[in-house]
């Protein structure tokens, strides 16, 4: 079981801090799915590849699918996390027990778990081993974080490196924004909470009145792989106290992993330009009734 979650993902809600040049990904930019298929490190052993070997670096990945310049989408990942039988990478053709279906990347797709989706290549043409990172527009120059006051006039792409695992992050998926709610009264909130790196979901902290007082989701589903083999999402459902005497409100979601890593409060202070990484709170906003 792995999550696949596009670097973009929440992209709207560091937005709404500042503009940014991406796709106004909510926080939809990602699945959770039981995948099958041959393991990387496998096939990489039986093509006689010498994990000792110093000068092999990075393994890259290339699809069918091409640019307007005929340039083939590419990415590759470490050979750390390609060669570890504990690393998980898949050569995937089947998804939830079915054949891997075109738009998820039939005939073969690599699954690399925990890792930015834009390393899980579809339609997989080619896979070589080298001394050096990818060369591809999404490796080279797309898919890096930078710091918030790096702009389109200063960015520099070779001064920060590709994103590979994923940091913590949560979304509240019911009720739904602008929901109409009743003050002093409990609310059920629900949503996703995943981390990259193989780390395990540990705990949902919620609030409704901007942080005065927390409580944390009482139920956290998560299928039972270990950190730091945890590649899957965790669904979880708490409840929060709606404030009395208020026109609004609203619930904050943060979670944490097994590494104690947790959610940053405020996008201002992780805004980039492309709009990755985008994994701070969770903000809900509510009408309320009273």
């Amino acid at each position: 079981v792995a999550t696949v979650q596009c670097a973009g993902n929440r992209r709207a809600e560091m937005r709404a801090t500042r503009n940014l040049k991406g796709l106004e990904w909510r926080g939809g930019a990602i699945g959770n799915a039981e995948w099958a298929g041959a393991k990387l490190c496998d096939v990489l052993k039986a093509a006689g590849i010498d994990e000792n070997d110093e000068r092999l670096r990075h393994v890259h990945f290339e699809g069918l699918d091409t640019d307007p310049s005929n340039s083939p989408y590419g990415a590759s990942i470490p050979i750390e996390k390609a060669i570890d039988p504990r690393g998980d990478v898949l050569l995937a053709y089947e998804m939830n027990g079915e054949t891997l279906n075109r738009d998820h990347g039939y005939p073969v797709r690599v699954i690399v778990p925990g890792v930015a989706g834009a390393r899980n290549v579809k339609w997989l043409g080619r896979i070589y081993v080298s001394d050096v990172e990818s060369d591809s527009h999404w490796q080279q120059n797309d898919y890096k974080g930078f710091n918030p006051s790096t702009d389109w006039d200063t960015v520099d792409f070779t001064k920060s490196p590709a994103i590979q695992d994923m940091p913590v992050t949560s979304s509240i998926c019911s009720p739904a924004g602008g929901s109409k709610v009743t003050g002093g009264q409990e609310l059920t909130v629900s949503g996703y909470a995943w981390s990259g790196g193989g780390r395990a979901i540990v705990r949902v902290d919620l609030t409704a009145d901007g942080g005065k007082t927390w409580t944390q989701a009482d139920s956290l589903v998560q299928d039972s792989a270990r950190h730091p083999r945890h590649w899957g999402w965790t669904v979880w459902t708490g409840k929060v106290k709606i404030p009395e005497g208020v026109d609004s409100a609203e619930v904050w979601s943060k979670a944490v992993d097994s590494s104690y890593n947790v959610q940053p409060e405020s996008f201002s202070n992780i805004w980039n330009l492309r709009g990755v990484l985008s994994n701070a709170y969770c903000r809900l906003k509510l009408s309320v009734q009273n």
